[in-house]
């Protein structure tokens, strides 16, 4: 992985330069890849003015050009990060880092980019950080080792704080791809992390691997671990997540019997799948994509689920079908409309799974992807608020109740902006970038809301479903395209208006959604409809928000 910082001011260093294109060619909201010595730049003209910044996303190194430019920003068409054109800085994730931004000059008609020859190989910008100056003693502990906690330290650290920052997760690794664990199960731990132990070293970050915070005491600012020792801080974030739902059936203990919650569970279950028989309890996004990743790999594949079709609730029942028949075609057999009484075993290991209906599916291991709690229990007593469901209650700042303390990721109930302030839990890897992001801001004081728009992405066979907005209490779906060719576009629709949006083979649609939605406009039931509107019609809802592009 590449990755550097921009070139010192006053650096005398030689230049590659091209002649990329004529003025004329692009006109202003267009951008175009362009190639300066062996770099592909992406071309960007805005309010008559061009910049050039890198091609590729800085998360999956999507191409950015097939992605969506509003304004001064770009976002990838696959997992929606977004970059400044004219800086290159990062301004919505998924994904760590800036993209490079280069020089341009128009001349005679004629448009050149320039690259610094020592970069032409770089696709990536780590923004410029400070360190830890060891005489401060103010000390930021961030607790958990998600993105949010590595979002919220690498802010900090960009915006020159030089205090004490120290993360605690009960992991064996430091912050890794979490996303990547149901998707691909046997990948090795160096191809996951999101940073290098290097760079925290560089950045002055401590991070404590395999130690748990069990409880906080926030009028002493401090923190208890599980091996009796004490922690001060003068701020706090609580990044904990959540944790996979256990099973609550006999049999739930027998050896077989797996939680995909950490990088050894993924491998286990990797390694117990192989040409053994497979049975995944549950059929929302984790379930399924383990039953994707094991239909090749697995003697058998069963996916027992409480609803009609997977996704059911969450994308609705065409989807839902359309799913089932792609795993079914590589002969996973469902069982809907069900749920498990037992696990049966013998000798202590798992044997077979009892269903409801009284039929018994023989299993070598079995997966439970029932959904997931928020670890906040070791809160109890600290008078932080949690709602119903446990999760912590910030507000749009990520400040809980208690003063310096603060939350963000999959462990918080937070108000969303595109429902009107609507307090959710939402555990999408984006959203937790996002309020990492922004906590850190308020910890110094820089007052700013959290005011992302969900998104997030499931992959079947290869295949991306992606996913904006919210779409909890949706009464009606539109889609554009058919499903059961397996390339549509789906509005959720709520009130009369879109709340969400769903695709797959139809980029950069939900991208597109995802930008109207981030800028406050209101896209209604009727525009979802339309096919023949002009742009004015439309309400700004660009046409080629119905044309699919690339996979």
């Amino acid at each position: 992985m590449n990755r550097c910082q921009e070139p010192g001011q006053g650096e005398e260093q030689e230049e590659v330069t091209g002649m990329v294109c004529q003025e004329a060619d692009l006109k202003d909201g267009q951008m175009k890849e362009v190639t300066v010595g062996d770099q592909t730049v992406l071309l960007v003209r805005t309010q008559g003015q061009y910049s050039a910044v890198g091609s590729q996303c800085s998360h999956y190194n999507a191409p950015l050009v097939k992605g969506v430019l509003v304004g001064d920003r770009v976002r990838c068409p696959f997992h929606g990060a977004c970059f400044n054109v004219r800086t290159g800085d990062i301004e919505e994730y998924p994904g760590l880092d800036c993209l490079p931004s280069y020089k341009v000059k128009v001349e005679d008609g004629k448009v050149y980019v320039s690259i610094h020859k020592n970069s032409l190989k770089l696709t990536k910008r780590v923004k410029e950080m400070c360190s830890r100056v060891p005489d401060i003693k103010h000390t930021i502990l961030l607790v958990g080792g998600g993105p949010a906690s590595l979002i919220c330290a690498e802010t900090l650290r960009q915006n020159c704080y030089q205090g004490r920052i120290v993360m605690v997760t009960k992991d064996t690794l430091p912050p890794y791809d979490k996303p990547k664990l149901s998707k691909a199960l046997d990948l090795d731990s160096s191809h996951i992390l999101l940073r290098t132990s290097d760079f925290y070293q560089q950045h002055g970050v401590e991070v404590w691997t395999q130690k748990e915070v069990v409880s906080v005491n926030p009028a002493d600012k401090a923190v208890k671990l599980s091996d009796g020792s004490l922690q001060r801080y003068d701020q706090l974030l609580i990044a904990t997540g959540c944790s996979a739902r256990p099973l609550d059936c006999p049999g739930r203990d027998l050896k077989g019997v797996k939680l995909l919650q950490r990088y050894e569970d993924a491998k286990e279950i990797h390694n117990s799948g192989l040409g053994r028989k497979a049975v995944v309890i549950g059929s929302s996004f984790i379930g399924m994509e383990v039953a994707s990743y094991l239909s090749n790999k697995a003697a058998s594949v069963a996916v027992i689920g409480t609803s009609r079709y997977p996704y059911e609730r969450s994308l609705g029942p065409e989807i839902g079908k359309m799913s089932l028949h792609m795993l079914e075609e590589q002969n996973v057999k469902f069982y809907m409309n069900d749920g498990v009484t037992e696990i049966q075993g013998e000798d202590g290991k798992v044997k077979g799974v009892v269903l409801k209906s009284g039929r018994v599916l023989e299993a070598d291991v079995v997966i439970a992807g029932i959904g997931v709690i928020p670890n906040s229990d070791f809160l109890a007593g600290s008078e932080l608020e949690v709602d119903s469901r446990k999760a912590v209650i910030v507000d749009k700042f990520m400040r809980t109740n208690v003063p310096d303390v603060f939350s963000a990721g999959d462990v918080t109930s937070f108000p969303l902006t595109i429902r009107g302030d609507q307090r959710v839990n939402v555990g999408h890897w984006q959203m937790s970038h996002a309020q990492g992001r922004v906590a850190a801001l308020n910890m110094l004081k820089k007052p700013t809301r959290c005011e992302s728009v969900p998104f997030f992405w499931t992959v079947l066979l290869g295949k991306s479903i992606r996913y904006t907005g919210y779409g909890e209490g949706y009464t009606e779906i539109i889609f554009k395209g058919k499903v059961e060719e397996r390339k549509f576009l789906a509005f959720y629709i709520k009130d009369e208006v879109v709340v969400a949006a769903a695709s797959l083979m139809f980029d950069p649609a939900v991208a597109r959604l995802a930008e109207l939605m981030a800028t406050g406009q209101i896209i209604t039931k009727a525009q979802a409809h339309g096919r023949n509107q002009s742009l004015a019609d439309l309400g700004n809802l660009p046409q080629f928000l119905y044309r699919s592009r690339s996979p």
